[in-house]
This record gives structure tokens, C-alpha cells and sequence, in this order.
């Protein structure tokens, strides 16, 4: 029998049953370990494991398999045992944090928050606000989520422009094969964007990305949005040029995070922040424990598994 820790008790049933010849245990992260951690060969890592609990991976002598239930894993790669193998959840966010994008997008271009500011104080404060469509977003960082929020925004009259670590043709007068810059032509490509949708993996080719002259290349008035990680981009870079007024800004994550009270990101102005919860959904373990199913089989199957994070990213 193959042993496999999975994160909450009803994980089975939300799965509708395990693969043949498995057997699970149930870790939800903390310090006690299942009486199987000699035997477990797959563990579906729990959202929100603290560092010092990793260590423990390198422990499970029988370990092959982490399952990530989220898509970012550089909290976990370091952990990773030689011969384990990651896989993250590439896919299943998508929907959520495409929801997010477009949400804060709108409301930065419609000045939503200035609309709720003035309801807060009894104030009619009526003010034109830009049209979305016809506007040019440059999608940095252009995998599945990537392709999503193009979806979205071109439906609506944005024009997407894509960068991902390799670039890729496209297909002339063919919508659903779009070329794709690679992050040399990032300098070229940052003045034409309007808005700047960050979605790239943290690695150290991408931490500090978003520095001084960066935000520099970027037009007047253009808007940065954050749905990444937040050590990306260069917070008191980013706050200077929000503190002169002349770029905006919507922060799903932040550097550092939490964000300290008191912090000046809070008060920052033409700041749209959200606490992480770009991908926070009510139906997200259902869509997770769909996949989990799918790569335990293939596991249990000898079968290439899907999502595997490689040394170059993911």
C-alpha cells in the first residue's frame, strides 16, 4: 500500500476516494507527525506550513512525492529532500485571482475607491473616470493565470501584451496562439503598458524586479498590480512613486508580509491593498482535492505527473 498524508480529515471525501492501493494519514502542518512518518511516501503539503515545520521533509525516509495545494513553491523548494519530487498547483487558482485582477483593474480605473471614500463621509463627489477599453496591459509572467486574465481583458477591449521567461510565436490572425515576449524586451515593452500585471514565480531572477528603474520606464499614470509574491517589487521604490502621485498601484501581496500596522503602504496614496487573498475562495479545496486526486492516481500508476517544478522555476 502507498502511504499518503493529506492536509484535513475530510480530504478523502472531498476527493470522492483515494486511488486503489492507498492509504492516508491526515498532517495538518503541525508538530505532531502521523505514526506512519517512516512509511509515507507523498505528503499534500497544508496551505500555510511555517518554515520551521519543513525541515521535517528531509525526516520521511520514504518520501517521493510533495503535493503543493497552492502555485507558488519557493517556501518550499529548499526543503525538498534530492529525489523528491514537487509538483504545485498550477491551474486551479486561476479562475480566483483572473476575478481579482479584473476587480482591481475596474476599480482603480472607475476610482471605485474614491466613489466609497466619498459614500464614508456623505459626500457627492461625482467625477469622470477613464474607459478600460483601449487601454494596453503588459501580463508579466505569462503562464496559466497569465492566459486567463488575457482572456478577460482582450474580451473587453484591452489590448494584452505577454512576457514570459522564453519567448514564443505566435500565430498570425489566430487569437488563442498569442506571440509572447521574453523579459529581455521587458524595458521596450514597460512605456507602452497602461497597466502592468505582475504574475511571475519568485526566484531569484525575479526578486527585486520591480525596482526604481523599473517603475521609472513605466508611463504616468500607469497602474501596477501585484497578484505574485510581494519581494518582487521594491517596496520604498514603489512608495516613492506613489507618495509624487504619479503612478497607481493594487497589492495583493507586500514586502514585508503581513504588513505591519503602522506600515506606509496603509496610507499610500492610489493604493488599491488587499490582504493575499487574490486566490482565497470558498470552493478552493474542492478544485484542489480534484487535482490531488488526479496526481495521486498517476502516481499510484507509474504515470508522468503533472505540474512538477523543475530547477529553472515554475
Amino acid at each position: 500500500m502507498i502511504r499518503v498524508w493529506l492536509p484535513e480529515q475530510d480530504a478523502v471525501s472531498l476527493m470522492g476516494g483515494l486511488p486503489d492501493g492507498m492509504v492516508a494519514d491526515v498532517w495538518t502542518g503541525g508538530r505532531r507527525l502521523p505514526d506512519s512518518a517512516d512509511e509515507v511516501e507523498v505528503v499534500v503539503l497544508p496551505f500555510w506550513v511555517p518554515p520551521s515545520r519543513m525541515p521535517v521533509l528531509a525526516k520521511l525516509s520514504r518520501l517521493r512525492l510533495v503535493q503543493l495545494m497552492s502555485a507558488g513553491a519557493e517556501h518550499v523548494i529548499p526543503f525538498v529532500p534530492p529525489g523528491v519530487t514537487l509538483c504545485n498547483a498550477r491551474g486551479v487558482h486561476d479562475p480566483a485571482v483572473t476575478e481579482w485582477i479584473t476587480a482591481v483593474i475596474l476599480a482603480q480605473v472607475r476610482q471605485l475607491p474614491r466613489f466609497m471614500a466619498a459614500q464614508r463621509a456623505g459626500t457627492w463627489d461625482p467625477v469622470r473616470s477613464e474607459l478600460l477599453a483601449g487601454q494596453t496591459a503588459l501580463i508579466v509572467g505569462y503562464g496559466s493565470i497569465g492566459e486567463s486574465v488575457d482572456r478577460v481583458l482582450t474580451s473587453i477591449g484591452v489590448t494584452a501584451e505577454r512576457i514570459a521567461r522564453r519567448a514564443r510565436p505566435g500565430v498570425p490572425n489566430v487569437p488563442g496562439v498569442p506571440g509572447v515576449m521574453c523579459m529581455d524586451d521587458l524595458p521596450e515593452a514597460l512605456p507602452r503598458a497602461d497597466i502592468v500585471i505582475l504574475l511571475v514565480p519568485l526566484t531569484p531572477a525575479t526578486a527585486g524586479l520591480v525596482d526604481a528603474k523599473f517603475l521609472a520606464r513605466m508611463h504616468d499614470g500607469a497602474l501596477l498590480v501585484n497578484a505574485a509574491r510581494g519581494s518582487i517589487v521594491d517596496t520604498a521604490a514603489l512608495l516613492a512613486e506613489l507618495q509624487s502621485g504619479r503612478l497607481r498601484a493594487a497589492l495583493d501581496v507586500t514586502d514585508p508580509e503581513p504588513l505591519p500596522r503602522g506600515h506606509r503602504l496603509w496610507s499610500a496614496p492610489g493604493l488599491l491593498l488587499t490582504p493575499h487573498v487574490a486566490g482565497a475562495m470558498t470552493t478552493a479545496m474542492p478544485r484542489v482535492m480534484a487535482l490531488v486526486k488526479d496526481q495521486l492516481a498517476r502516481y499510484a500508476a507509474g504515470e508522468p505527473l503533472h505540474n512538477v517544478v523543475g530547477d529553472h522555476g515554475y
